[in-house]
């Protein structure tokens, strides 16, 4: 039985994803994506451009396995064997031209974010990027009915996640040299969120 994962979600977003990052990322860019999950996002990022070097994580051992069955099946030279990484841990040397972070903001407890924040800082080139992808409530409100109910369930599951306000999550972000560069709507009413690294 094939260990490949697979996400209905990761399917719907991962071209408008790949449209984002294909502008505001470089060509030949090494690009570090925490929390991979399934590893669809990376296959298919690598798949379409084979001028990035993209190296997924997760530190859970199932979603490393899938990725790394992901990997073997797609037969990438350019998307890496997963790594073992907790975002509060210890993070690869880098430097990195991009930090990717699908969904997982809100399926998180804050301090996850607030080491994000710190550790990509640390890793990414001057100009770097750091992407994140998810629901945000924006100005104290959801923009959706349904990202209300999908925050309640998260906070059922786990009284520490939540979809989080976009203005505290860049507010963590600028005390270590990162600028909002834009927010992009995405489907089923999420937000790409670029955040630029200026030391």
């Amino acid at each position: 039985m094939s260990r490949r994962m697979m996400s209905p979600a990761a399917a719907r977003n991962r071209q408008p994803i790949l449209d984002v990052l294909s502008v505001v990322m470089p060509e030949r860019a090494k690009i570090l994506e925490v929390a991979s999950g399934s590893g669809e996002h990376g296959v298919y990022m690598a798949e379409a451009r084979p001028d990035w070097t993209w190296q997924p994580s997760d530190p859970n051992p199932e979603a490393r396995k899938s990725i790394s069955a992901w990997r073997e099946y797609a037969g990438l030279d350019n998307l890496l064997e997963p790594l073992p990484l907790d975002v509060a841990g210890i993070w690869p040397a880098g430097p990195f031209d991009a930090v990717v972070a699908i969904n997982l903001v809100h399926i998180s407890p804050w301090e996850v974010t607030e080491a994000l924040m710190v550790r990509s800082a640390e890793r990414l080139r001057n100009g770097g990027v750091l992407y994140l992808y998810g629901p945000y409530r924006r100005d104290g409100r959801h923009t959706a009915a349904s990202n209300a109910a999908f925050d309640a369930d998260l906070k059922s599951r786990d009284p520490r996640w939540g979809v989080r306000e976009l203005e505290s999550v860049v507010a963590e972000a600028q005390p270590h040299g990162f600028m909002l560069e834009q927010t992009i709507d995405m489907p089923a009413n999420n937000l790409s969120v670029v955040l630029r690294l200026h030391c």
